[in-house]
Parts: structure tokens; sequence; C-alpha cells
């Protein structure tokens, strides 16, 4: 893919010229995905593109009242975008990393992946500011079977509930004192500029965050060499490179929505060091944890860490198994 090659290759040119063009950005019409779309369209117009943003409702913004587990998962957050760049109505669309399945579709590239903000978990709440202040029995909401896993390991006490909507309807629903708090992603919050609303940040020994999460990814039809071209200046090669070993452990790990697993990695020095985490949402066996480290320079590196440590959890997730039957 061209994108992967210039993202880890050092002898690319990341400053050679481009010919100007006209872009259109598929786009989500919440309001946290309108501000990636325009965050990326104003590099683009700094670059001097003419971009245009083409807005679009996708079916995971349509059905509320079920998980994402149980509908059809991740994808449902990308499908139409992918349907509007396979038609050539848009030329990229901007995902939230998290969001985007482990296995695009054939015929599509994930051609960019952007600087990351914060990956943490944030709580949320007004009545409880430190988590561990929580009463027994608090409710919680979170529809997310990672944070649920990692919620009941930490308090097996408490009730947790369904919480599904774009960022701004979850605070709402808080706000209703339809719960004590809420689990949400920092980097949304602060880049709406609602970093106030974060009561706590969970450090990711307590709460391990979901591959990829707090990175944009961008996503292009696979033999646009031209837009892979202009958005290789955009690429944050440790970005790149650290969530590319995240989901390789997801995409080792069968990884969707449907699946109660976090995987984390960051840099130290040449170094990085991969956590991953399997869950029981039903709190009834204990969290399975694993780690490991590794040089990493290229894609290929990043991506044989997480294979490696995915093949690892897999081992202690069956010995857990076997120990529970």
């Amino acid at each position: 893919m061209l994108a992967f090659r210039q993202a880890c290759s050092p002898s690319i040119n990341y400053q050679r010229r481009t010919t100007l063009q006209h872009f259109t950005i598929a786009t989500r019409e919440s309001r946290l995905a309108l501000w990636q779309a325009h965050h990326v369209q104003s590099l683009l117009q700094a670059q001097g593109h003419q971009v245009s943003l083409l807005g679009m409702t996708t079916k995971g913004d349509q059905i509320l009242d079920r998980s994402l587990s149980k509908v059809g998962g991740k994808g449902l957050f990308v499908k139409e975008l992918e349907t509007a760049l396979e038609e050539g109505r848009a030329d990229l669309a901007v995902h939230s990393l998290k969001d985007v399945p482990m296995e695009l579709p054939a015929g599509f590239a994930l051609a960019c992946v952007m600087e990351r903000e914060d990956p943490r978990d944030a709580w949320v709440s007004a009545r409880y500011p430190n988590f561990a202040d929580l009463p027994q029995g608090a409710v919680v909401g979170t529809s997310s079977l990672r944070r649920v896993a990692l919620l009941r390991a930490l308090r097996p006490d408490l009730r947790i509930e369904p919480l599904r909507g774009n960022l701004d309807t979850r605070l709402k629903k808080l706000d209703e004192g339809l719960y004590d708090g809420i689990v949400l992603a920092a980097a949304g919050l602060k880049r709406l500029e609602l970093e106030s609303r974060i009561a706590q940040v969970f450090e990711p020994t307590m709460m391990l965050p979901a591959a990829g999460q707090g990175a944009l990814g961008i996503e292009i039809p696979e033999g646009r060499h031209d837009v892979a071209q202009v958005l290789a200046a955009l690429v944050h090669l440790p970005t790149f490179l650290t969530v590319s070993a995240e989901r390789a452990v997801s995409r080792v790990m069968g990884g969707s929505c449907s699946m109660p697993l976090a995987a984390h990695a960051r840099f130290a020095g040449d170094t990085l060091q991969l956590q991953a985490a399997w869950g029981d949402p039903e709190g009834v066996n204990p969290l399975v944890q694993v780690s490991g480290q590794a040089s990493v320079v290229d894609l290929a590196s990043a991506v044989h860490l997480g294979e490696k440590v995915a093949q690892e959890l897999q081992a202690a997730v069956a010995a857990q198994s076997a120990l529970s039957s």
C-alpha cells in the first residue's frame, strides 16, 4: 500500500511538490466527527488544496437502542462513508481510528494516521469527582464491552448500564441524572473543548485504552495514489506504528466491539512497549493481561510485536478457561 510504504520508509521525501487539487472529505455529522473533518480540511487547505465536506449519517448513528456488538459492530460507522468513496462522491474519509474495523473491505486503504490525542479514558461525573468515591451499587454508563470488563475488574459492585449516542447525547443523559457517572474517551472531550467535564483521567494501569483510541485515521480508495501522496505530509509515524501494533493485537484476536479487548502501546526511545488485556463483561473471571516490547522502526516490526502479544494473550485466556471449566 503506497501510504504505508511512504509512512515507514525514511527514504521518502515528504516535501516533494504535488499538484494542487480539490478534495471532498466524507464524514459523519456528529459534532466530534465534524471537528475531525474540519481539522483535516484546514491542514489540506494550508497546503493550497481546495477541500469540501460531505456530511453523512451512518447506521451506527441511527441505531441507539441496542449495543454495537448486537447490531453489526463498528463497521456501522464507516459503511456509508466507504460507499461515498467507492462511488466517487468523496476522495477521503476521516474516522476516529478506534471505530475503524481491523480489516478494511477490499478496495480501501488506511492511508494516513495523524498524531494522537490523549488515548486514555475519562471519568465524567458531577456527583463523584473521584471514581474511588463511588458508593456500592452506583450506576455507571457505557456500552463498550472493554470498559464494562475493566470496570467490573475494578469495581464488581457497580451497576453498569448501556449508554449509546454521540458525545453530546451521552453528556445530556448524564446531566439528566440517569447515571452517577459515565466513561468517555478523553480525546473527544478535549477536541471539543469539554475538558472541564473530565473529573478524572484513568491511567492505562487502571483502565487500558482501546486499540487506536485518540488517533484519527484517513481512509481512501486503494488506487488513489494522488490522495495518498498528499496525505503523506499529515502522517505521524510514531502514532502510525503504535496503533498498527495495537490493531494487530485486535486483528489476531478477531477484534470487534463484541470483544472485551484492550490494547495500548507507547514508545520508550526506539522500543515499543505494548500491553493487552482481555476481560469478562460478567465479572466472573479475572482480567487477563499480557505485555511485550520490541525495537520498532517500521510497520512490519510493529505488526509483528502486536501479533506476538496477541498470541500470548490467546494462550493466557485459554489457560484461564481451562482452569475455570
